[in-house]
């Protein structure tokens, strides 16, 4: 136990200073984003793309159930959107923008996750690359049910 502790050791140290010159950081290391969608979905393959764009590395997993997913993740009828994904131990439910992901990885709130109820029209995945979100709000969720606006797009 004591030579893992050992090496352990030995490689942070050499490997610290090569992330230092390399320039990076624990932001620009990426996520792994597993999304779970509907096989027939195709807004949710261009959320996909939206989020690879922002520096995700995403999974794209198709299932027949997606009620069922919903359900495991935590997920309430009010919050569902058409694909739920997995990144760093958060739900992330729908068009959420890859900011607001970022944002929540940054923060680690107490929260299962957010959520882009519905289908917004002006949103990742909805409408045209590149496009600002506009007209729809993110929302943070947690284990009690509890939902509170974590970014409103006007």
């Amino acid at each position: 136990m004591c030579q893992l502790k050992r090496l352990k050791l030995v490689l942070g140290l050499l490997l610290a200073p090569m992330l230092v010159i390399g320039g990076l950081t624990a932001e620009s290391i990426a996520a792994e984003v597993v999304m779970y969608k509907n096989p027939s979905c195709g807004c949710c393959g261009a959320w996909a793309k939206h989020m690879r764009d922002a520096g995700f590395v995403v999974k794209e997993v198709p299932h027949e159930n997606m009620a069922a997913v919903k359900e495991k993740y935590g997920v309430s009828a009010g919050l569902a959107s058409c694909h739920t994904a997995i990144v760093d131990g958060y739900v992330i439910e729908g068009h959420v923008p890859a900011s607001d992901v970022k944002r929540l990885l940054k923060e680690r709130p107490q929260v299962i996750g957010l959520a882009a109820p519905g289908m917004p029209m002006q949103s990742p995945g909805m409408q045209a690359t590149g496009k600002p979100s506009k007209h729809y709000s993110v929302w943070a969720f947690d284990k009690q049910g509890e939902a509170k606006v974590y970014h409103r797009y006007e």
